[in-house]
């Protein structure tokens, strides 16, 4: 009787010290799932000491004017947890839910002013001031061409031309088409729908075609012109970024259709994966290839300026910059260390930059009244969807004919019929292709020239 009760003594005190480990372990195991959080790529803790400290400087009214470290510390807290939320909402983030939420979330706050006032006048002060997307665009532009095979680069780049080509008649044809369906007149579906979707952009697209049309239509100003044409710009960009999302998916379930961030495939082509690049990086040689982007830019400006004055054209300066480092890089003039460093680049834009940009865009440049004011046409809704689904559809399929990645070339294609530069970043990202930027100007700038000059001469010849 005695072993008996001792033994059942020892169980009890067994239990009884079991049931502190058990809290123990279950609090270490939470502490643990605690730490590996991550806002982006930063661990939840560094987060929200950033947050507390944006969270003061906003409650107290402190924020300093022109300080870019609180700008951009307000974007890196608002993107990165955002950017979040869209990764993990069903369905949207099939259709580039990161970057809707990222970039149209922040315009839509703006709007409601559920943002305080010192925080959008931060973003925004910074976002106008700063040329900050230009910044993105020519380091990135520079990484990709310069971590680029040169042979693969002219193969890319002479179909790529031709695929637009298709895409601008195709596009124009069939949302011109579907607008008479709709009992639109073939004037108002093309000019004031089609043509601005592909036009390039505001600034170097909708803005000089409603110039044009202002020269040629009497009674009419540039602002009012301007007005009627932006919402189409605004929607037909955001339906570009849900299909770049449905393309990035349809890559993943059908690998033979993407390559991943590369338009052909080549074997001649050494370029590095971006995503699954290891091992060590060299700062040495990624700081030599943003040397050479400034550089280049350096001179793009130069060559603006001097074919502006004397020759009374525009050749806005990140085509100059993609002209002269195509040109440097089919020639083999770049050398391999900063090709190597430019791999390097390109991967720290992407991940570091990009989504605080995309913030930036949405508060600053994205105005929530025009997007929604096409809404209240549907037959206006109808055309800008059938126009830029014509676009992705024509170069996914013109694509697999001359042996390009249907899912690659139709996502750069795609940029044509974004917000110029603003546009397709948000598209490249939605697609998870920013190696494509390079490409994806080429669609926006030629792309939008082409589509501005045509449209303009034909209103000279119908009105």
């Amino acid at each position: 009787m005695a072993d008996s009760s001792t033994s059942v003594d020892q169980n009890k005190k067994a239990e009884n010290t079991s049931e502190p480990d058990k809290k123990s372990s279950k609090g270490s195991d939470l502490w643990s799932k605690l730490k590996s959080l991550k806002i982006g790529f930063m661990p939840v803790g560094l987060w929200l000491v950033l947050a507390v400290g944006y969270v003061l400087l906003a409650v107290t009214n402190v924020m300093p004017e022109n300080d870019m470290l609180i700008s951009l510390g307000v974007m890196v807290v608002f993107s990165y947890l955002l950017e979040e939320i869209g990764n993990n909402i069903p369905v949207l983030k099939s259709l580039g839910g990161k970057v809707l939420v990222v970039t149209f979330l922040p315009s839509f706050l703006v709007f409601k002013h559920w943002l305080p006032d010192n925080t959008v006048k931060t973003v925004s002060d910074f976002m106008n001031n700063n040329n900050f997307l230009m910044f993105f665009i020519t380091l990135l532009v520079v990484g990709s061409i310069a971590s680029m095979n040169r042979k693969t680069l002219l193969k890319a780049t002479s179909r790529i031309i031709v695929v637009l080509l298709l895409c601008d008649v195709i596009g124009s044809l069939v949302g011109t088409g579907v607008g008479m369906a709709l009992g639109l007149s073939a004037y108002k579906a093309y000019f004031f729908i089609v043509a601005p979707i592909m036009a390039g952009g505001v600034g170097e697209g909708a803005m000089p075609m409603a110039m044009g049309y202002a020269a040629i239509l009497s009674g009419t100003t540039s602002g009012d012109i301007f007005g009627q044409i932006l919402p189409a710009v605004m929607l037909g960009s955001l339906v570009a970024v849900v299909c770049a999302g449905l393309m990035r998916k349809l890559g993943e379930k059908k690998p033979e259709l993407t390559g991943n961030g590369k338009l052909i495939d080549d074997e001649s082509d050494k370029l590095e994966s971006l995503k699954t690049k290891g091992g060590e990086v060299s700062i040495e040689k990624m700081l030599m290839a943003m040397v050479m982007a400034i550089a280049f830019y350096f001179l793009a400006v130069w060559f603006n300026y001097i074919i502006k004055t004397y020759l009374h054209f525009n050749l806005p300066s990140p085509i100059i910059v993609l002209i002269v480092l195509m040109a440097a890089k089919m020639l083999g003039y770049i050398p391999k260390d900063i090709a190597e460093g430019g791999a390097a680049l390109n991967t720290f834009v992407v991940k570091g930059i990009t989504p605080p940009l995309l913030f930036g865009v949405g508060v600053a440049q994205t105005d929530w009244n025009k997007l929604i004011e096409v809404f209240k046409s549907p037959a206006s809704m109808i055309v800008i969807l059938v126009t830029v689904l014509a676009i992705v559809a024509t170069a996914f399929i013109s694509a697999k004919i001359l042996g390009l990645y249907p899912v690659d070339t139709a996502i750069a294609v795609s940029c044509c019929s974004g917000q110029g530069g603003t546009g397709a970043l948000a598209i490249l990202a939605a697609g998870d292709r920013m190696e494509l930027m390079p490409f994806a100007q080429v669609a926006v700038r030629l792309g939008g020239a082409m589509t501005v000059t045509v449209a303009i001469f034909i209103m000279g010849l119908v009105v």
